[in-house]
């Protein structure tokens, strides 16, 4: 892989990774739990995915523990995260979470199709582990802040949006497409597809 696209690849998980904590942290502080309790919600939604991901595929050791600077910053954010979370709604716009949490459903809900096809498994089966791993942070976040998931309860396209960027990904890899293109492609057709329907407010049907 080309220096410079691992570089950018890298920075967007990052990214990626930070966004899912702070909607951690922001669940947290309306929750009004302490540095511990905005920990582990900040934890579970950046990792709660990847997690379940690895658990269900195997693999160790899991995501988190091989990438502990992530988890270390974290945990130095939550010791300040209330006074962070009133500094950063004055600098981050709602806009900038939005495309930071869009690109985090991308580049996570590809990842774990990637993953699941490396392991051999069933095509739909390689489908729904990228949409675990792209939207059950988000859920064990709303469980442990004592809350009805957002995706059962908000009928606007997310899960949706990763399950589509995710069949088209399996497309992609099964045409002997380049699979560093394949990625770039289907990340941008989720980032894209979340960002298109919340702006034209496109809502599933009840």
């Amino acid at each position: 892989m080309h220096p410079r696209l691992t570089l950018a690849l890298s920075l967007m998980e990052a990214l990626a990774i930070f966004a899912y904590a702070i909607s951690g942290f922001i669940e947290a502080r309306k929750r009004r739990l302490d540095a511990v309790g905005m920990f582990l919600v900040a934890m579970a939604s950046a990792f709660g995915g990847g997690t379940v991901r690895d658990v269900l595929l195997e693999r160790r050791p899991f995501y988190w523990v091989e990438h502990q600077d992530y988890v270390i910053a974290i945990f130095g954010l939550s010791l300040f995260a209330p006074w962070l979370l009133k500094w950063a709604t004055r600098l981050i716009s709602e806009r900038t979470l939005l495309v930071a949490d869009a690109i985090g459903l991308g580049l996570f809900s590809i990842s774990g199709t990637s993953l699941a096809i490396d392991a051999q498994l069933p095509w739909f089966t390689c489908v729904m582990m990228g949409v675990v791993t792209g939207v059950f942070g988000g859920v064990l976040r709303d469980v442990l802040c004592n809350e009805v998931p957002l995706i059962l309860r908000d009928s606007r396209p997310y899960a949706t949006c990763a399950f589509a960027g995710c069949c088209l990904y399996v497309l992609l890899a099964r045409s002997s497409f380049d699979n560093v293109y394949s990625v770039l492609i289907a990340t941008a057709f989720i980032l894209l597809a979340r960002l298109v329907t919340f702006r034209l407010d496109v809502r599933l049907p009840h």
